[in-house]
């Protein structure tokens, strides 16, 4: 006909896609076992055409008519690797969350204002690292969970509750590829500790599993008792818990422990802490390849939780090179003086 003219097909049949053995799956099924015919053919046996292009074959076999027996898996270009820079401290005035917002996948910033600080309830917020999608899915849960317990019990679950609540949901995960790390960082009040509660506050369960996060206590003697005040502490997708002073997780946390160690004390004034925990961030982003863009910052106290203005950490970068240029420059005078 004028179609198969155009498209250049020939007038020959194709061999049999399926063959009849495949089709004759009832035995009872005697119509199975005949070649369709087609009654406008005159009972001629229907065939099937084909164009004679040379990839013909390989174009069947892919489609409905031969499926194969596994669909090919997609490869990644690269390895999703993950990095990051979140921090926690406690000091005098409550507790300091401080994050960078570059999410990478290898080499790739896929994002470069993201929130790695979510808000649990008024008095908790949680610093994540780890795969985007897993943190986000387990930070819903335990803002569920927790609103569920104090719907039930009314009273709110403490901070240690909830971080052991936490692990003990992420235990059954531990050796699969979810990559979760949470650092819970909030304030508990006077009188939290009764009932249920106090049993998922047990000390008991704290665990000392190495882990890619470091842990310092900052003085010997803590001045807040366990059930009320300040506390931070890291969960992460195995299940372990580790509590501390300071909690910095994520491949910029080396740098950023670097800035902590030198300057944190349980003194600290608000001001100064806030420009510690901007310092930390901004120097482990500096050095920090997976790190970077902007600097979001919590203050947690007993009256709850305060978010400070997000920053960029470009501008505080030129600020660092201008301190430095006036640093040299005042030295050179002092030496130019003394000679003189």
């Amino acid at each position: 006909m004028a179609l198969e003219d155009i498209c250049c097909f020939k007038d020959k049949p194709v061999q049999q896609l399926f063959p009849l053995s495949a089709l004759e799956t009832d035995n009872h099924d005697v119509e199975l076992k005949r070649v369709k015919t087609s009654q406008r053919n005159c009972g001629i046996p229907q065939h099937i055409f084909m164009p004679p292009f040379p990839w013909a074959n390989t174009f069947i076999s892919t489609t409905c008519f031969g499926l194969p027996n596994h669909s090919p898996t997609v490869q990644r270009p690269f390895p999703l690797s993950h990095g990051t820079t979140t921090l926690g401290f406690v000091f005098q005035g409550g507790v300091i969350a401080a994050a960078d917002t570059r999410a990478s996948a290898g080499g790739l910033v896929a994002c470069p204002a993201v929130h790695k600080i979510t808000p649990i309830h008024s008095h908790l917020v949680v610093t994540s690292s780890g795969s985007g999608a897993d943190c986000m899915l387990w930070e819903r849960i335990l803002i569920r969970e927790i609103r569920l317990y104090e719907l039930r019990h009314k009273r709110r679950l403490s901070i240690r509750g909830s971080a052991k609540l936490l692990s003990f949901m992420l235990h059954p995960f531990k050796g699969t590829e979810v990559c979760v790390a949470l650092t819970l960082c909030g304030w508990n009040k006077e009188g939290g500790s009764t009932g249920l509660n106090h049993n998922l506050d047990d000390s008991s369960f704290v665990t000392d599993v190495s882990s890619s996060c470091a842990v310092r206590n900052i003085s010997a003697k803590d001045p807040v008792s366990p059930s009320s005040g300040p506390q931070v502490i890291y969960v992460c997708s195995d299940g372990a818990r580790l509590q501390g002073d300071i909690i910095s997780v994520g491949s910029g946390s080396p740098y950023a422990y670097g800035i902590l160690d030198g300057g944190l004390s349980w003194s600290l004034s608000k001001e100064e802490a806030i420009s510690l925990a901007r310092e930390a961030v901004f120097r482990a982003t500096h050095r920090d390849a997976y790190s970077g863009n902007n600097v979001d910052l919590f203050h947690i106290t007993a009256q709850g939780w305060i978010q400070r203005p997000r920053e960029d950490l470009k501008e505080e970068y030129y600020r660092d090179m201008e301190r430095r240029s006036n640093h040299r420059r005042k030295q050179t005078q002092r030496h130019t003086t003394e000679r003189s």
